[in-house]
């Protein structure tokens, strides 16, 4: 069998990189994109067939519900800060027209380790990222500190044994950007 490469596929992945929160703006992507970009998302390793996460859609006035909700948070832990940090608090959720929260929800299993299933629920955060990228929206991946905020997670509907794996705030990117410097194969990579 002859190898074929994928010239288009790898140029997707070797240019693959994160906006700026502040330069997402609407569109956001349809219904039917959302359900293809979710699709992509769940074709990841998942040994034991366990789904070990789920995803919680923020669009439209539910974005403006939980920022209000969120800036209380912040608000009630910083009564001393400024107006401008506070306000920012208030528009996290703001900049792109859609999040998605991804949930690490583990199962028990005994062949396969809540590890395993931690690395099966970040494959799906990359994926959603490289769905919208292939649908023609841009993807941020962000873990902030309300994600790991009790009263946040119960104002999702969140389960006392799941954890935020990450917001993925997906819209249309404004402009262009120089891509980050990446680290040299060099420096990452050792032979056994």
């Amino acid at each position: 069998m002859t190898k074929r490469r994928e010239d288009s596929v790898l140029h997707f992945l070797q240019t693959r990189r994160s906006p700026k929160l502040r330069g997402l703006s609407a569109p956001g992507p349809s219904v039917d994109e959302l359900a293809e970009m979710l699709s992509i998302a769940s074709r990841v390793p998942d040994h034991g067939k366990l789904v070990p996460w789920r995803f919680i859609i923020i669009r439209g006035d539910r974005r403006d519900a939980l920022n209000g909700m969120i800036g209380a948070c912040f608000d009630a832990d910083h009564p001393g800060e400024s107006e401008r940090v506070r306000a920012e608090a208030r528009r996290r959720l703001s900049y792109a027209p859609l999040v998605v929260a991804v949930v690490f929800s583990p199962r028990p299993h005994p062949r396969v380790p809540e590890w395993e299933q931690s690395l099966s629920v970040g494959a799906v955060c990359m994926n959603l990222l490289h769905a919208a990228k292939a649908i023609g929206y841009a993807g941020l991946w962000l873990t902030e500190w309300y994600a790991f905020d009790r009263r946040v997670l119960d104002e999702l509907g969140m389960l006392a044994h799941e954890q935020v794996a990450g917001f993925i705030h997906i819209g249309t990117e404004e402009g262009d950007r120089d891509d980050r410097l990446r680290p040299a194969l060099a420096t990452i990579m050792t032979e056994y």
